[in-house]
């Protein structure tokens, strides 16, 4: 391979769980009467800290969330993570074909991304290789998960590919240094290209890049 380790963002890239947390939250918000269509969410929440979700929802209803808002979401959430939530397609495949080291590198809490990765039996394949931006106090864009992952494997950022799925974990990605992978859809293909991202529509296919 071209690199000597893979750092995977978790939502989008290993688990197939940006629609469902983005449908209990778009619900939750609209019950308070943010009116958030389903389409903006999953284009301007993908990647980002739920803090700025969240903030983004108090200023769309003009007065702060009830007190147990965040509390309910992440309930809700990990209950629909444990009975609806898959692997992207071809996940497995890809990291039983890696021979190199990897992680995740994740915006999410590290008890979210560890119930991710046992719901959808990766576990195994990253233990004690988990990286949170929780830990560290900073979120995408700016490049410090990726900088924590690479250093606590042991490697630099132009020794590591970052894989996302996100415009705001691409530029995080780039803003570190580091080469980095977009997965893409017909839609954002470009934009994601444009930004800098070598970009890919299925993990079959990101084999045959990163070699």
């Amino acid at each position: 391979m071209k690199y000597k380790c893979i750092i995977f963002d978790c939502d989008g890239i290993l688990v197939d769980s940006e629609e469902i947390s983005n449908s209990i939250l778009v619900e939750m918000a609209n019950e308070i009467g943010a009116k958030i269509e389903m389409e903006y969410a999953l284009e301007s929440f993908a990647g980002k800290s739920l803090k700025s979700c969240l903030e983004y929802i108090e200023k769309r209803i003009e007065k702060p969330l009830p007190n147990e808002f965040e509390k309910k979401f992440r309930s809700r959430t990990f209950s629909a993570f444990k009975t609806d939530l898959k692997p992207i397609e071809g996940i497995h495949n890809l990291l039983d074909q890696i021979e190199i080291p990897f992680c995740v590198a994740s915006s999410g809490p590290v008890e979210k991304i560890r119930l991710n990765l046992t719901t959808t039996h990766l576990i195994e394949k990253f233990e004690n290789r988990i990286f949170s931006s929780y830990e560290i106090g900073s979120w995408k864009p700016n490049p410090r998960i990726f900088e924590y992952a690479a250093e606590e494997m042991g490697f630099k950022p132009n020794q590591c590919a970052v894989i996302e799925d996100s415009m705001v974990g691409i530029k995080a990605g780039l803003n570190g240094g580091f080469d980095v992978y977009a997965l893409v859809n017909q839609k954002n293909k470009d934009e994601f290209k444009k930004a800098g991202a070598q970009v890919f529509f299925g993990m079959n296919e990101l084999y045959e890049l990163l070699n």
